[in-house]
């Protein structure tokens, strides 16, 4: 019988190398506002929380210190411009494809981000990976406040694939969090290009 019955994906850092590219965007929108975001800083602190964490902790460091709301304002530039540089070419490596062709025949599939659905949603269409998720979990789908990493997200895809044994791909500090929290196995990535190599040999371990 199979260790697991569905596979959570996180989705930047884990199925697509997008995190320079949120950056990018992002130190592009502040850019005007007179704040700086500089690459190091997003990387350590930046990845895996939701976006308005991430504005409160930036702002909280300006100087003067600026409200987050005020900088929130910069968010549909932000998302509009991530939007058309990933779905021009999205990054996904040809192995994801592969390995998700795979995979969905036996599992249950889900994306659990904190981004946006309406952000991660039309890149998934673009790469033509989007039909072998049963369901995606975005910043929108949960409680404001319950994001990673409080376990609610990966319990939220959970439930709605009706699974009891998943396994969660991660990569940040917040989602490695988060997927424990909800008291699941949680499989560690750090670089997005050995993800699939890294899955398989998860879910074959105890073959």
């Amino acid at each position: 019988m199979p260790e697991f019955d569905a596979i959570l994906f996180d989705f930047d850092g884990v199925l697509v190398d997008s995190e320079p590219v949120h950056w990018a965007c992002w130190a592009e929108v502040l850019a005007p506002a007179g704040l700086t975001l500089d690459w190091e800083f997003y990387r350590d602190c930046c990845i895996g929380i939701d976006d308005r964490e991430m504005l409160r902790t930036i702002g909280t460091r300006a100087q003067p210190p600026r409200h987050w709301e005020e900088l929130w304002a910069l968010y549909p530039a932000k998302k509009e411009l991530f939007r058309a540089r990933m779905t021009g070419e999205p990054p996904f490596a040809p192995s994801v494809d592969t390995l998700l062709g795979r995979l969905a025949g036996q599992y249950k599939l889900a994306v659990v981000s904190s981004s946006s659905c309406a952000e991660i949603e039309p890149i998934l269409v673009a790469g033509g990976v989007r039909h072998y998720f049963g369901t995606l979990v975005g910043a929108e789908s949960v409680e404001r406040g319950r994001h990673k990493p409080a376990p609610d997200p990966y319990l939220l895809a959970a439930q709605r694939l009706d699974a009891k044994t998943p396994l969660v791909v991660e990569d940040s500090a917040a989602g490695l969090a988060s997927g424990r929290a909800a008291g699941f196995a949680v499989l560690e990535i750090e670089r997005p290009a050995e993800m699939a190599e890294l899955v398989s040999r998860r879910i074959h371990a105890r073959c």
